[in-house]
């Protein structure tokens, strides 16, 4: 039996994988929701999730697993117009004549980052298209030393800065080169007259996540279950100890051999710690569960993300992704309903007002729930004189208190090891957010290939064994 620590998108792309190569597994989620992606508010039609979410041109591989999960139908690529809010005005930024007719830019400057953008070196007055094939040339060079020397002043100043400020806050200035160079490369297909082309799925990502669930088998999963225990022995790693709560245990696992049951209970809760055997673990968490578990240290830093979904009678926009670039208390409106029509929604307008904190002291962090409901709603009054609060029937507030690494420089020598048998001993794995997968931009289609790297490493080793 194989143990999977975490029932997101990983942990379950890893189950699913590993029951193709013949093994049995059993995934121990902490939470009571599986996969990540499965929180989601309830709207006037189809539910949406809490964070926003859309996929690539370039992801392909959980196009190939939707394909395999028979949920491939439903997902469409639509268009997602982008869009930079400067100095009190909304520019949309898709075609090139959109971006010429920028004017905050000179045309020199919007010639150097439109080159840039399509991978072309100017920079000694004649293009060359290989210079930002491999991503570690850049991997210690500074993010605004790379961009003024690659671009010019002017692109840096009034393009790129603002964004870099409500993307990585305080740390912007430890940003490598090689996350800029990743993010170009990982954005998909462009139709040049109308703007990105973007998937997701109809009903938004639950029904994906509940195919992969199903193929994986809701009897190999327990939710409500923390590890809390590795143990190793001369070999490797022989068991680990579950957590769960009594609703969870009573349930059960199909199949499942407890070794060993210790139960605490007090007036509220019953929890009941269970240790099972097991021939290998994989950690597919954030990397401080993993420290906890085996006290391998991961040095990369995350950040916080807070996120609101806001329901409103009318458009505030026609851009589905809008960069924010002044001094505003969120970094980017992404408004849903520019991208999946409204009428999936009741003909309710959806907003996600997003940012993120790099330290829990900010202010952002700190505040209630209220209190960022005001403070946000008054700063849109204020960019658009046509909005009011009246217009807004719901407004709901997520907070993730690791959503994102900071892709600092060094980042690659601090990834976390598929395989840790070298680190920690034989038959630990990693499949979570700090893993090459996730390097250098996290996507759902990351995640997936971390779970698949892992169980390939371990099939691959039994049939050595």
């Amino acid at each position: 039996m194989i143990s999977v620590v975490g029932g997101g998108i990983a942990g379950l792309a890893c189950a699913y994988r590993l029951q193709q190569h013949g093994h049995d597994v059993r995934v121990f989620e902490a939470t009571g929701d599986v996969g990540g992606l499965a929180a989601v508010y309830e709207t006037k039609g189809d539910p949406i999730e809490k964070f926003y979410h859309h996929l690539s041109k370039s992801e392909e591989t959980i196009v190939e697993l939707a394909e395999e999960l028979g949920v491939g139908d439903e997902l469409e690529w639509l268009i997602g117009k982008n869009g930079y809010y400067f100095n009190g005005a909304v520019y949309p930024m898709d075609t090139p004549w959109e971006i010429l007719a920028f004017p905050h830019l000179s045309v020199y400057d919007k010639f150097r980052l439109t080159m840039l953008t399509q991978e072309i070196d100017v920079r000694d007055g004649r293009p060359k298209f290989d210079t930002y094939e491999n991503l570690e040339d850049f991997e210690h060079v500074p993010l605004k030393e790379f961009i003024v020397d690659h671009t010019t002043q002017g692109v840096y100043d009034n393009f790129f800065e603002p964004l870099l400020d409500a993307k990585f806050g305080s740390r912007k200035d430890d940003v490598s080169a090689a996350w800029l160079l990743g993010r170009v490369k990982f954005r998909g297909e462009r139709d040049l007259l109308r703007g990105e082309i973007l998937g997701y799925f109809q009903g938004g990502f639950a029904p994906f996540i509940d195919a992969l669930v199903d193929a994986v088998g809701r009897e190999n999963i327990v939710t409500n279950a923390r590890v809390t225990e590795l143990a190793m022995g001369d070999d490797g790693v022989e068991s680990i100890t579950v957590e769960t709560d009594e609703a969870a245990a009573d349930g059960g696992v199909a199949g499942t051999v407890a070794q060993s049951t210790d139960t605490d209970t007090d007036a509220e809760t019953t929890a009941t710690a269970t240790t099972y055997e097991t021939d290998a673990v994989v950690c597919a968490t954030m990397p401080n569960v993993l420290e906890d578990l085996t006290g391998y240290r991961c040095d990369i830093d995350f950040q916080g993300a807070v996120c609101a979904v806001v329901t409103m009678e009318e458009q505030l926009t026609d851009t589905y992704w809008l960069n924010v670039a002044h001094d505003a208390p969120f970094g980017a409106l992404i408004e849903h309903t520019n991208f999946v029509p409204p009428e999936r929604y009741g003909g309710d307008h959806l907003l996600y007002i997003a940012s993120y904190i790099q330290d829990y002291e900010e202010d952002l962090w700190q505040m209630s729930d209220a209190e960022v409901e005001e403070t946000w709603l008054s700063e849109l009054e204020t960019m658009f004189p046509n909005f009011h609060r009246r217009l807004v029937s719901e407004f709901r507030l997520a907070r993730n208190p690791r959503a994102a690494p900071v892709y600092e420089r060094g980042y690659r020598d601090m990834i976390v090891p598929y395989d840790l048998a070298d680190d920690i001993g034989e038959g630990i794995y990693y499949a979570g957010m700090a893993s090459g997968a996730q390097y250098p931009e996290r996507s759902l289609n990351g995640g997936i290939v971390a779970g698949y790297e892992c169980a390939d490493r371990i099939d691959e080793k039994g049939r050595v064994d």
